[in-house]
């Protein structure tokens, strides 16, 4: 059997649990036995390559010498009394006359003739280049307002354990925040990456665009057409903004630098204050006769 990744086969990750192991290799028994498959020979040669597979994976020594020698976990004690400390890769391709040995990493001359001793084959010998781990990928929702000023998560990894990790301040929809090292093992190289998928929840107030935000600032009708002040919202706390006379209904401001965060740097967006207009109500009888009065001088 030669490069069989027993992990694969069986559709499980490195670290699945024993019960996992065996889960996975019931579906697919039902899958693949012969008795659903009469006359099927790939699905004859995909049950016993998976028996194969279970059968060092459910067993806790063979599963701990595979996982240090790969496919030829049978041989680690040869290894062990050849003095390898280390952790190598092993690949016997056995084709006619020929035995070709991948080794990892190391010079293993010194093993030669204690290992091949009694294969009766002529050898061959070339390095197998590291493999790094594969990169893996967790959603992670957000509210704006962390989104805002960064924050952190504790994420459970397929592992078990449990990692905390940072979220940077300006991240969006769609945005990945990568954590070297925290992927899947490798095969003599480096671990692969996490890579954090980030969403980010509506907001009651505010409207994202890029990193500038908008947002509706209620006016009252005198201080519109008499000019005044007025409490706009923001992400940090509320500002006063100066509102000129006349200001007309949908008339927006620009608070510059009020917007989000860029994420990677420490500059803003804008954050652009929309004037909505609050027509009063509940007329008191002198506010009537003054309105009455104002038509009178302003007639349409």
């Amino acid at each position: 059997m030669v490069d069989k990744d027993y992990y694969s086969i069986l559709g499980v990750n490195r670290n699945a649990s024993e019960r996992e192991i065996k889960q996975a290799y019931r579906r697919l028994a039902r899958k693949y036995h012969p008795d659903v498959n009469p006359g099927d020979k790939s699905a004859e040669a995909k049950f016993k390559e998976m028996n194969a597979a279970y059968e060092v994976l459910s067993d806790k020594e063979k599963r701990q010498k595979y996982d240090q020698f790969g496919d030829q976990w049978q041989y680690a004690e040869q290894f062990a009394k050849a003095g390898w400390q280390q952790t190598p890769f092993w690949d016997f391709s056995q084709g006619s006359g020929s035995t070709t040995i991948h080794f990892g990493q190391g010079d293993l001359d010194s093993i030669f003739d204690d290992l091949l001793r009694g294969f009766g084959a002529r050898t061959t010998r070339q390095r197998v280049r590291p493999r790094r781990g594969q990169d893996i990928e967790h959603p992670v929702e957000v509210t704006l307002e962390e989104a805002y000023h960064g924050t952190k998560r504790i994420i459970s990894l397929e592992s078990d354990k449990r990692l905390e990790v940072k979220i940077p301040p300006g991240v969006k929809d769609g945005s990945r925040v990568r954590v070297a090292g925290k992927g899947m093992p490798g095969y003599g190289g480096a671990r692969g990456d996490l890579y954090l998928v980030i969403s980010v929840k509506p907001h009651p107030l505010f409207e994202r665009k890029g990193d500038n935000l908008y947002v509706e600032v209620a006016v009252p009708l005198t201080v519109a057409v008499l000019g005044g002040e007025v409490q706009v919202p923001t992400l940090k706390g509320k500002l006063a903004l100066k509102i000129p006379p006349e200001t007309q209904n949908g008339h927006a401001f620009r608070l510059a630098g009020q917007g989000m965060p860029h994420l990677g740097n420490s500059s803003r967006g804008n954050l652009v204050a929309r004037m909505k207009v609050v027509l009063p109500t509940n007329l008191s009888s002198q506010e009537k006769e003054l309105f009455k009065q104002l038509s009178q001088l302003r007639p349409s």
